[in-house]
């Protein structure tokens, strides 16, 4: 009942199992490689979640219409969703997890507290109760102390979650998640934590069956985040000592005790600077990154899923879990993290993944990236003897991957696993923060490549709107000016002809001296002043991508654009839509003055909640959408003219 990579995971542990597996899809996703991976296929609804994905009587009915036996909730949508569960148990149909009580009893995060302290499993101090007033919370805030977090009792993923640092933010952050979680999960109740200052964050895989057998798979250090979901995720955390290591399983096992847990789950803790570590949530579900955990132990957790949902015995006891080496894992996803990580949609025109990792995706040439559901497109991970073995090893991997179409987090993922603190495993969850300014910074030798590798593409006829250029010995030698945007940026360049197959590339004060070697379909191979080069590309809608020393580039060729008038410029109070998403608020109305970052709209983009501010001081003039409308990137959304000047005084 998923999508996507997850549910070409679960195929093929099935199908090793000799069974046979049914996708369910959304219109959107009519196309996608696991709807004709499946043995049958079933299309339960439109592309938003709640008419598709999170639909269990149109699940139900696909099922039954398919002849199912089983249902396998994957992860995220319904996969914690105890009515879900329940009803597929009363259809006659195995769900692939733990019972409806168990994940009633772990999903609401305020009712799993309660559940942990009777356990004696710590907790961090908090609020989680019934009174949801807005004025209470805020006196629950006080007395915790702030910072505070504040979360969603019915969610995970990072979503319904905000960070409170001052009583001054709590109210319009508290409107913020809740929101959220009410679109995410169809419950804006939450809860109240103190946050504890750069912890780690480490999960216990745990595995139980219905005979009473449970053990522990060991730990997960998920510390890098962003947005509160992660990014980085490996086995075993180079901060947990063997003995550390036994006290948190012994936690988890004592958590899956306690409401008599069935299947595969993980528990989530944060491990503060002295050692000491706090329940936050149970995941009554497979985990994302559960890839690393079958890597060190030679697992298949689906598998067990499978098997233990047929009623089989754990087949290994605590005492027979052996683990080998180091493994890491990235998530790969459609993002520009030189934009506050701003979920990106489209059409992946080149798609490349290296053999030398394990690769979990569902893409191909031509995929779409849809808006509606998560900005994750593929997970790659790395397997070695130590951990700096598996680090280097997915740096290389990650650095040959090809993602080309639509932006993508690839470069940033490898800066992190490059920076020194993450290299001597050092890494908390304030990581990204702590560290943006080195993980964000431009690539100004990789930019000067990319845009004489375009500039030579452009003269072989090969980047779009460029006739092709065979040199002649006729041919004039004068420079020929361009105009290309990199990645948005403005780029003034002149390209030189020299003898055959030869440029030269100006853009400013820096020359590139470049020769072409080999030119096949999405390959170039050229000298950039005496060093030989590769890069991947691909034209898409009037762009050039490259691929290129690990990094991928957008171009734009503006040489022959008309000039931009002044009105086009951020400040001229039109505000348009960063991303394609849709819409879930509208916080001011036509005719109200508004301030310069003042809220105005909000849009949902997969799964996320990204707040759209006014650009410009001034009167509200239009807004040009509703709540529920679907709009593309750079639709224009609401119009801001300047207040009028105040009368001069008598």
């Amino acid at each position: 009942a998923n999508r996507g990579e997850i549910a070409l995971r679960v195929m093929r542990s099935a199908r090793a199992l000799g069974l046979r597996t049914v996708a369910v899809h959304s219109t959107a996703d009519a196309g996608s490689r696991h709807v004709r991976e499946a043995d049958r296929a079933v299309c339960i609804g439109e592309p938003l979640p709640a008419q598709s994905y999170l639909n269990i009587p149109a699940i139900l009915d696909a099922a039954r219409r398919a002849g199912a036996d089983a249902v396998h909730p994957g992860y995220g949508f319904l996969a914690e969703n105890e009515d879900f569960a329940q009803a597929c148990q009363d259809a006659g149909l195995v769900f692939v997890g733990p019972s409806a009580a168990s994940i009633r009893a772990m999903g609401d995060k305020a009712g799993a507290k309660v559940l942990m302290q009777q356990a004696g499993v710590p907790c961090i101090p908090g609020y989680q109760g019934e009174d949801q007033t807005e004025e209470w919370l805020a006196a629950e805030a006080a007395r915790i102390g702030y910072p505070v977090m504040i979360k969603a009792t019915a969610g995970g993923g990072g979503r319904g979650m905000r960070r409170v640092d001052a009583a001054a933010d709590f109210a319009g952050l508290l409107r913020s998640a809740r929101s959220e979680a009410l679109g995410a999960f169809g419950d804006a109740t939450v809860l109240l934590e103190r946050a504890i200052e750069a912890p780690r964050h480490i999960e216990i895989q745990v595995l139980a069956d219905r005979h009473g057998h449970a053990i522990h798979l060991g730990e997960r250090d998920c510390s890098v985040q962003r947005r509160h979901q992660k990014l980085i995720e490996e086995a075993r955390s180079p901060a947990v000592s063997p003995a550390l290591r036994a006290r948190m399983g012994e936690a988890a096992l004592a958590a899956v005790r306690a409401i008599g847990y069935e299947g595969v789950g993980t528990l989530e803790f944060l491990l503060d600077a002295e050692g000491r570590f706090y329940f936050m949530e149970m995941n009554t579900r497979l985990q994302v990154e559960h890839p690393v955990t079958e890597a060190i132990t030679g697992l298949d957790l689906v598998e067990l899923q499978l098997r233990v949902a047929a009623g089989e015995p754990l087949p290994l006891a605590q005492d027979e879990v052996r683990f080998d080496g180091h493994a890491i894992e990235v998530r790969l996803c459609a993002e520009d993290a030189g934009a506050g990580f701003m979920p990106q949609s489209g059409v992946l025109s080149r798609w490349r993944m290296p053999d030398s990792l394990r690769v979990e995706h569902a893409l191909e040439d031509g995929a779409a990236v849809p808006p509606f559901y998560d900005s994750m497109i593929a997970k790659l991970v790395a397997h070695g003897r130590t951990r700096d073995e598996a680090r280097r090893r997915l740096l290389a991997g990650l650095a040959s991957a090809e993602a080309l179409g639509v932006a993508t987090n690839q470069a940033f993922l490898q800066r992190c696993l490059a920076h020194p603190v993450f290299a001597e495993g050092g890494a908390t969850t304030a990581f990204i923060a702590q560290h943006q300014d080195a993980l964000l910074a431009q690539d100004e030798a990789g930019q000067g490549l990319a845009l004489a590798a375009a500039a030579l593409l452009r003269a072989l006829g090969r980047a779009p709107g460029a006739a092709p250029a065979a040199p002649h010995p006729l041919a004039h030698r004068l420079p020929t000016r361009l105009h290309l945007a990199l990645d948005g940026q403005a780029h003034v360049l002149q390209l030189v002809p020299g003898e055959t197959g030869h440029y030269t590339v100006r853009a400013g004060e820096r020359e590139h001296r470049m020769a072409l070697i080999d030119i096949a379909p999405g390959r170039l191979r050229f000298v950039c002043d005496g060093v030989e080069e590769e890069a991947g590309y691909q034209a898409a809608d009037g762009r050039l991508w490259l691929h290129c020393r690990g990094q991928a580039w957008c171009i734009e060729d503006r040489t022959l654009a008309p000039a931009e008038r002044a009105a086009g410029s951020d400040g001229d109070g039109r505000l348009r839509a960063a991303m394609n998403g849709r819409v879930v608020a509208v916080l001011a109305e036509p005719g109200q003055t508004v301030k310069a970052g003042q809220p105005l709209l909000t849009l949902e983009a997969m799964k996320m909640e990204h707040v759209h501010a006014a650009l410009a001081t001034g009167v509200l003039a239009a807004v040009h959408v509703a709540v529920g409308d679907q709009v593309a990137a750079g639709r224009l959304m609401a119009e801001i003219q300047p207040a009028a000047p105040a009368a001069p005084g008598r």
